[in-house]
């Protein structure tokens, strides 16, 4: 087990204030992934405070996605799956009101960073994954549902090819977002379906290819076309986004 070496806290410090000490030490390295937290009697000797204190702080790390249960009562050390972190993230941004066109500008920058990426990194079930997801796209055409969770996994399949999580991370987010700004585009405008096909089907043969440039040019062709779908189907690009927490998870 390690040793923490925390120092005691004030006497009534709160749950927070113990949270924090604890992050501290998991942040810092002194705690790692698949350690086991002290039980909570040697916490609060190590923190000075009570046990109920310490007992809400864990409650709270639990909650973040810092600390799960293992063999019925101890707690091990792990970190929030990247789903956990994309959907904080989209709610904050749901909840702060942000743009189409702020959502869209972001994705305008990374989609193409990562398909340029994607054609020297991604590695070979990746591939097969987005092979299978444009062979499901051009099946699934009329499904306006499926149509949608196809498009949001071919990009997280794409941000997934660079092998980059700082951009894995970033990326999500942005994916799960457009989700709502997009569930009732192909009603409006049914021939974005087939432009949406036509555009991944030549990002994935540039992937395949190796062909990094023309990857990110039809990326960026893609995402272009993308806002002009948005207006041709008379959506306001500098209205909110009203994001649905029924958004496919993936």
């Amino acid at each position: 087990m390690a040793d923490l070496r925390l120092s005691p806290i004030d006497s009534a410090p709160g749950y927070k204030r113990v949270a924090h000490a604890i992050e501290q030490q998991i942040l810092q390295g002194r705690l790692a992934l698949g350690d086991l937290l002290p039980t909570e009697q040697q916490l609060t000797e190590q923190l000075g405070v009570h046990r109920s204190t310490v007992r809400e702080g864990i409650r709270s790390l639990e909650n973040a996605g810092l600390l799960k249960r293992v063999g019925g009562k101890r707690l091990m050390i792990c970190s929030p799956s990247g789903l956990e972190i994309a959907w904080t993230t989209t709610r904050a941004l749901g909840m702060n009101r942000v743009s189409f066109l702020e959502v869209w500008e972001t994705q305008m920058h990374l989609d193409p960073f990562a398909a340029g990426l994607a054609a020297h990194r991604a590695p070979g079930d990746i591939r097969k994954a987005l092979r299978d997801n444009v062979e499901a796209t051009r099946t699934g055409l009329s499904d306006d549902s499926a149509l949608i969770e196809l498009d949001v996994a071919f990009h997280r399949l794409i941000a997934e090819a660079t092998l980059n999580r700082a951009l894995i991370t970033a990326a999500r987010p942005v994916s799960i977002l457009l989700f709502s700004a997009t569930k009732d585009l192909y009603e409006r405008l049914p021939q974005a379906r087939h432009r949406l096909l036509f555009a991944h089907q030549q990002i994935y043969d540039a992937i395949f290819n190796e062909d990094a440039p023309r990857a990110r040019d039809w990326m960026g062709k893609h995402i272009r076309d993308f806002r002009t779908g948005y207006q041709l189907a008379g959506f306001d690009t500098h209205a909110p986004i009203n994001f649905d927490p029924l958004a496919p998870k993936v």
